[in-house]
């Protein structure tokens, strides 16, 4: 169960608006980079908590109802999204950056210092640590990874709509084996991100 540790050390050192930050859908084939930042009061005591995780580890049932609990109590939420044409251009560690900075500019009031899940923001100027399996490991960041989960999971299941045949709505755009044979049967559609190698590969067999 993640724990309020590393908050509890911010908040000694006279911090009071701590954003956790995490992103989804880094590994992808397809679709957006999503990241998510979420304060938190600073003395929550709700009877949900317990239930928190990294979202990989919930159901979707779960994940749902603790997007609507989050959301309740929750100072401030902010989500940043950068599609799949920027994650080609920009390559998919920078993207997951601007992904987290605009999550973090969305926030109101402003944060004083984030908690990242592994990684380090450079272009935003606040006190900041990134913490190795943060959506673990802290609270506010695993409340992160649950609102971008949802908040990705939702669009991809529009997107399936818009580009059916993929099952996006399943995969939610990663790379399975349902995913790969739609693929490979039906070559990349426009959300599919050419950058990265599997699909490149099917795009040059497809123009073989």
């Amino acid at each position: 169960m993640p724990s309020f540790a590393e908050e509890e050390m911010l908040v000694a050192q006279g911090y009071q608006h701590i954003a956790g930050i995490d992103e989804v859908g880094r590994g992808a084939l397809a679709g957006p980079v999503v990241a998510a930042a979420v304060i938190l009061p600073l003395h929550l005591n709700a009877p949900w908590i317990t239930e928190v995780r990294d979202s990989k580890q919930l159901r979707p049932a779960q994940r749902e109802l603790l997007f609507h609990r989050i959301h309740e109590v929750a100072i401030s939420i902010g989500v940043g999204l950068i599609p799949h044409n920027l994650i080609d251009t920009h390559g998919i560690v920078k993207a997951t950056r601007l992904a987290m900075k605009l999550a973090v500019d969305q926030l109101s009031p402003p944060p004083q210092s984030l908690l990242i899940d592994y990684m380090y923001l450079p272009e935003v100027r606040l006190p900041q640590k990134g913490v190795t399996e943060g959506d673990s490991l802290c609270f506010s960041i695993a409340c992160a990874s649950i609102i971008a989960k949802v908040a990705r999971d939702r669009l991809m299941v529009e997107l399936d709509r818009i580009y059916p045949g993929y099952g996006l709505a399943r995969h939610k755009g990663y790379g399975t084996r349902e995913h790969f044979a739609c693929l490979y049967r039906l070559g990349p559609c426009s959300i599919h991100r050419q950058s990265f190698r599997p699909v490149r590969d099917i795009i040059q067999n497809h123009e073989a």
